[in-house]
């Protein structure tokens, strides 16, 4: 190595003059650059130009720093494993939440229409009228709840952009936001590229992974600004009860918290559950942000269109921020989200009934098989199975799903540390599809152990 430095030494000025030459042996080969520099001292030209289009290589890398604020940020674990199983052959996908169902056709010739009729140009960045109006009236409807369609309705690219439009809208740099553990992928991103500090809330399973309000209370502090909860729960199929949601209200309202309500699942439940949109709550539609979306509910998952409605100064920050950075929904898809809403609903019960009758096989068939415990999921498409007796974490275990039984799942961890020890199964897919997925997993399972 002493060779090395003094090579450096040598040629510093006259082959790196002006490049800044600093080398970072952690991002580049060491050996590829002392190969270049023996190469320097026996006089080779060629090497020497190509030593100093290293140096130039490296000082425009360390100008292309990111920004501190994606250094705790990773890649989404869903996205991953999905990434992974492209190309694959006989791949039965159990990973992304998306429905195996075609919109209905109402819904599908009011997006063709609107292309016809040559609604192509920009929308208002709060929406079309039409789709704000139907939204309020969809939240009288069900939840006896008023919002005015001009100043506290936001229509949004999908649920995620309005729960990160939501998020920079609330927090200032140091805010606390309390999130369940395991939870959806986007909300501890999103905390931290508005700025804030992800608080982690344990969700168990012993508890039936639901939010306990005295556990949230523990974890509250004078930075605390905001709780997002999600209820039907993604990743976990839980269902808040009326009293859980009531406790989690009441506690708002005392410690002064803002909530983010994501209740993209709202009609996606089973059996006696029932779902309470929080805002109806006793002094919390003033504190709550609701956040939905048309892709669960109508299967629009590449229509992009989603909502928040909450007060009026809020949903004023929020727009604020979608204009610069989406400005608005594509027309032809807020036509499609009237016509969902405003249209037969017979469709959203069939694609209910049939989720039931997937989990239903799911559930049965995964707790016959040695090492898996598996609760009876109560709304959502997702079985959070419980992996720990085979000894392997959940990333490695989906792995070794993905490669010996071509079965695509979501490790748990991908959902948060409580998440460990875990896989989430989606069957938004077809029963036969469940059906041959769950074979496959029996055949292997015990290789696993």
């Amino acid at each position: 190595m002493s060779s090395f430095w003094k090579v450096q030494s040598v040629h510093r000025d006259d082959l790196c003059s002006g490049y800044g030459f600093v080398y970072n042996l952690k991002s580049f080969t060491v050996l590829r650059i002392l190969s270049i520099l023996i190469c320097v001292l026996e006089h080779d030209k060629h090497k020497q130009f190509m030593l100093r289009i290293e140096c130039e290589k490296i000082r425009v890398l360390k100008s292309l720093k990111t920004a501190r604020r994606f250094r705790n940020i990773r890649p989404s674990g869903i996205r991953r494993l999905f990434s992974l199983a492209n190309g694959v052959p006989d791949i039965v996908r159990l990973g992304i939440g998306e429905p195996d169902f075609v919109p209905p056709p109402h819904i599908l010739e009011a997006a063709k229409r609107s292309l016809d009729e040559g609604k192509t140009h920009y929308a208002p960045n709060t929406g079309i009228a039409e789709l704000r109006e139907a939204l309020a009236e969809k939240a009288k409807r069900d939840y006896g709840l008023s919002y005015n369609p001009d100043s506290e309705v936001l229509v949004t690219a999908g649920g995620v952009e309005a729960i990160f439009l939501a998020l920079i809208a609330l927090m200032n740099r140091g805010d606390e936001a309390l999130v369940s553990d395991p939870s959806f992928v986007c909300y501890r991103p999103s905390i931290l590229m508005a700025g804030g500090v992800p608080v982690s809330i344990p969700v168990l399973e012993k508890d039936n992974f639901k939010l306990d309000a005295e556990v949230v209370m523990s974890l509250i502090t004078e930075k605390s600004r905001v709780i997002i909860t999600n209820t039907p729960n993604n990743p976990t199929g839980s269902v808040l009860t009326h009293d859980d949601i009531a406790k989690l209200g009441k506690l708002a309202v005392e410690r002064d918290l803002i909530v983010i309500s994501d209740e993209v699942y709202e009609k996606i439940i089973y059996d006696n559950a029932e779902h309470h949109c929080l805002a109806t709550f006793p002094g919390m539609q003033e504190r709550t942000i609701v956040i939905n979306s048309f892709s669960k509910t109508y299967s629009m998952t590449g229509f992009r269109v989603g909502c928040a409605m909450g007060p009026e100064n809020l949903i004023s920050a929020m727009t604020l921020a979608h204009q610069f950075i989406t400005a608005c929904v594509n027309s032809p898809a807020q036509h499609a989200a009237v016509a969902a809403l405003r249209g037969s609903q017979k469709f959203v019960k069939d694609m209910v009934n049939e989720f039931d009758r997937r989990r239903r096989l799911l559930h049965s068939r995964l707790n016959e098989i040695g090492g898996f415990g598996c609760s009876l999921p109560q709304g959502a498409f997702y079985a959070f199975a419980n992996i720990k007796e085979f000894g392997i974490s959940s990333e490695e275990f989906s792995e070794r799903l993905l490669n010996e039984g071509k079965i695509v799942t979501v490790p748990g961890s991908a959902f948060g540390r409580y998440g460990e020890g875990y896989i989430r199964i989606s069957y938004a897919t077809a029963y036969e599809k469940v059906e041959e997925a769950l074979d496959r997993i029996e055949k292997i399972a015990g290789n696993f152990m």
